[in-house]
């Protein structure tokens, strides 16, 4: 088993870390809230570190999961960051969702010193987390991926390498762009649906089993038809990602007009007071219009 160390105990990383308990390994965390820390370490034991570079220190791999390009600078390369604690041959994955740029610029800093880094970006949510079954999308050397791989299976159930640093982040920002477009159009679907008068569950019950079927129509269409919000990842954190893929897509050439326009719409939900409302409440913008 691994001496592992996970920074960041948000609705992702504290049931994560948790699962790597479970799994055998010894975990050491850290979070900017200490208190949050010292739940965790009094429901899964472990021990806890006041500074990045402390939780680091002595470490044969170290997860990062926080909010941003800014947050995950700051832990990793910030003053008492985890690359001055790393040992030689140590790793850092990072499961934070951020730009393919700050990836590389990590990438560069720990790969100059001797250390490993795999750019490991997750989808599955929140229950993914809890569950143990999210997909991690990674980037980095081959080996050092395969030398974490069955660590991180500890809460996963696909963890695949797509290329080198900053593909992981690539990836995500594909699956970003492909939820973006079929919440959409799943929320434009029920408004429809409620529109013109239909059973919006016996409606769903059908179309479910043919080409309309998704992962956003299974989970989430009883709450989105009842006008409920609270379930799963927030529009202010979709809204960061969609900025990021938005801006890739800038520099790279790619076209992404739906992308813009619901990324617009979800601005207009914030505006509605919906910013830690979960990312179906596009309907919520739709069913407005009909009052």
């Amino acid at each position: 088993m691994a001496k592992v160390a996970f920074l960041g105990l948000g609705v992702m990383g504290y049931p994560m870390a948790g699962h790597l308990v479970k799994a055998g390994h010894q975990v050491t965390v850290y979070n900017r809230t200490t208190a949050k820390a010292e739940a965790w370490v009094k429901q899964f034991g472990g021990a806890m570190a006041l500074t990045p570079k402390l939780a680091a220190e002595n470490q044969d791999i170290v997860f990062t999961c926080v909010g941003n390009d800014k947050d995950l600078h700051q832990v990793v390369l910030g003053e008492e960051g985890v690359i001055y604690g790393l040992k030689p041959g140590a790793v850092l994955v990072d499961h934070t969702t951020a730009s393919a740029d700050i990836a590389r610029e990590i990438g560069t800093a720990l790969t100059a010193q001797g250390l490993g880094f795999i750019d490991a970006p997750v989808s599955g949510g929140q229950a993914g987390a809890e569950n143990g079954v999210l997909t991690v999308m990674a980037g980095g050397d081959e080996a050092v991926f395969n030398q974490v791989k069955d660590v991180i299976m500890s809460y996963a159930r696909c963890a695949e390498r797509l290329g080198e640093t900053g593909a992981g982040q690539l990836t995500k920002m594909v699956n970003q762009i492909c939820i973006a477009g079929v919440v959409q159009g799943l929320a434009e679907a029920l408004h429809f649906a409620r529109s013109a008068g239909l059973d919006g569950e016996k409606v769903v019950e059908v179309i479910s089993k043919g080409a309309a079927q998704s992962w956003q129509m299974e989970n989430r269409y009883k709450s989105m038809w009842a006008g409920e919000y609270n379930f799963g990842f927030a529009i202010d954190w979709m809204r960061k990602d969609l900025g990021i893929a938005l801006e890739e897509a800038r520099r790279n050439g790619s076209h992404l007009p739906l992308t813009a326009l619901v990324d617009q719409f979800y601005s207009e939900v914030q505006g509605m007071g919906g910013n830690r409302w979960d990312t179906s409440s596009l309907m919520a913008r739709l069913e407005k219009s009909r009052k």
